[in-house]
């Protein structure tokens, strides 16, 4: 098994995600236990591997005094940031896909989950 892939779909769609087992802080949650995408139920087999950003962008990144700002780079603030997960599905095939930590509205202040792209082992 090799750990190079590369990007053979850009997708960038929300998904529907459920966990065995629910995260204890649903901002900051684990890797889930499956997907659904386009009507079809994706099954995780394997983490391959995991990463966040809690970078700020654009005006955001202009809002904090420069100490705050790194600390906020590694920890996260509320409503900023991403949990990536790298992933094998049951059929074998390696997704990329994220949680969104900025709320959706005033009401909805939860996340919401996106698949990134499809991936392939080797080298391109």
């Amino acid at each position: 098994m090799t750990d190079t892939y590369h990007p053979i779909q850009f997708i960038a769609e929300p998904v529907l995600v459920e966990f065995d087992r629910q995260p204890l802080f649903s901002k900051s949650p684990d890797c889930p236990s499956r997907f659904i995408w386009r009507d079809h139920v994706y099954h995780i087999v394997e983490l391959l591997s995991a990463w966040q950003d809690f970078g700020r962008r654009g005006r955001m990144s202009r809002n904090m005094r420069p100490e705050r700002l790194a600390l906020a780079s590694r920890r996260g603030s509320w409503g900023v940031g991403k949990f990536f997960f790298r992933v094998r599905t049951a059929d074998g095939r390696i997704f990329d896909l994220y949680y969104d930590r900025a709320p959706k509205s005033a009401h909805d202040r939860l996340g919401q989950w996106f698949l990134f792209r499809e991936l392939a082992e080797g080298a391109a």
